[in-house]
């Protein structure tokens, strides 16, 4: 995937012509296993929107308007279902989303690249998407698994733990996580008793439950989703007492995990992107003063992820999709003067005038030549019924 390359579909764009009204495609599970998560994610990503538009200065005052659509998180043909209404009837510039790594390559390769639209996810994980045949159409402000798995490994070990059985959600995100994480587990001398796929959506998980038991170990690792297998899988394994201990990656970490019964009774430790940095605090602040509240992982990158869209659009100057790409990695990376979170405003005038600017915003964004997030991540821990950050790696 070379980022330099133009999509030779993006001959076929569609030109957007200059009008009051600049649609983003917002396509997030907002039904399915980030049902929970979704709803911050997308008032994240408006945010950046809402400051653009009332700045006055995006694309001579033009308003940017979000058109939501459902991923599902899991259904591959829903969510290319959703896209494509997103680019052909609602006709709109770029994409942010999708959500889960899946979904996202299924959107990606079937509805933003044949059709020469930016798309640039928030979440998706999976390290398959470094490889995606994008033709430089895909980025993602959230860093790869294979860079969390090491994270997790690293964790565990330090927590003293020696063997861990290991439950992941059969698909491109969960297999992905599971296998960069215990390859760098076992590497550290660490035992995986077990690697076992689990599929959403059951009413029961005691078989899965009890093959983990069966295999042993000091802790149990989940890398699934909040409100789908990998919650019942913790909830059958705390109800039957076969594990005390959680390790569970960022598809987990949500508030609504933390009504789970019985869950003051174990300890639960896992990851998530995130950082201490000012860039970080100052979006916090900023968030809240706009009246998005929450502190579930990946806002940050959500918000990241449109201010790219549309400091590129700005960039190009014109309504165009075949335009924008080409901007994303320049407006992302130094050299430039440095954009933190609240400051789109700003941003759009010096990009206006032809002043070079290095995008940095709630995330610190810097991207790889395959235009994903370095990143950094949070350890959380839950404390007192709450989610706690213990460091940031």
């Amino acid at each position: 995937m070379k980022k330099a390359l133009l999509a030779a579909a993006s001959v076929l764009a569609l030109s957007v012509a200059a009008q009051a009204e600049v649609k983003i495609g917002v396509i997030l599970g907002f039904t399915g296993p980030t049902e929970s998560l979704s709803p911050d994610w997308a008032a994240a990503g408006e945010l950046a929107m809402k400051e653009a538009s009332e700045s006055g200065k995006f694309l001579g005052g033009e308003t940017v308007t979000p058109v939501r659509a459902d991923s599902t998180c899991v259904d591959n043909a829903a969510a290319t279902t959703a896209a494509e209404r997103l680019v052909t009837s609602d006709n709109v510039l770029a994409i942010f989303g999708a959500d889960c790594s899946g979904v996202t390559a299924a959107v990606a390769n079937n509805v933003a690249v044949p059709n020469g639209v930016t798309i640039i996810s928030p979440t998706a994980t999976s390290p398959a998407l470094t490889t995606i045949e994008d033709n430089g159409l895909f980025f993602r402000t959230a860093p790869s698994d294979a860079r969390q798995g090491q994270v997790l490994a690293d964790v565990a070990v330090e927590r003293g733990i020696k063997s861990i059985a290991v439950t992941y959600t059969n698909n491109d995100y969960g297999k992905g996580l599971a296998d960069s994480f215990a390859a760098a587990f076992e590497a550290a001398g660490g035992e995986v008793t077990i690697s076992a796929g689990h599929e959403d959506g059951k009413g029961d998980y005691s078989a899965e439950v009890g093959a983990l038991a069966a295999a042993g170990g000091d802790a149990l690792a989940v890398f699934g989703y909040i409100d789908r297998g990998g919650r019942g899988i913790m909830q059958g394994a705390i109800d039957t007492g076969a594990f005390e201990s959680f390790l569970v990656g960022d598809g987990m970490i949500g508030d609504s995990i933390l009504d789970l019964p019985g869950l003051a009774d174990v300890s639960l430790i896992g990851t998530a992107p995130g950082s201490d940095a000012d860039n970080a605090s100052n979006f916090d602040t900023f968030a809240k003063e706009m009246g998005v509240e929450s502190e579930q992982p990946y806002r940050g990158e959500s918000y990241d992820a449109v201010a790219l869209i549309l400091l590129a659009i700005q960039k190009a100057g014109v309504a165009d999709r075949a335009a924008i790409a080409g901007n994303v990695m320049e407006i992302a990376n130094a050299p430039g003067e440095p954009i933190g979170p609240g400051e789109l405003g700003k941003a759009l005038e010096l990009v206006a005038a032809g002043t070079d600017i290095d995008y940095q915003g709630a995330t610190s964004v810097e991207f790889t030549d395959v235009g994903e997030a370095v990143g950094s991540y949070k350890e959380w821990e839950v404390k007192d019924g709450a989610w706690a950050t213990v460091k940031v790696r």
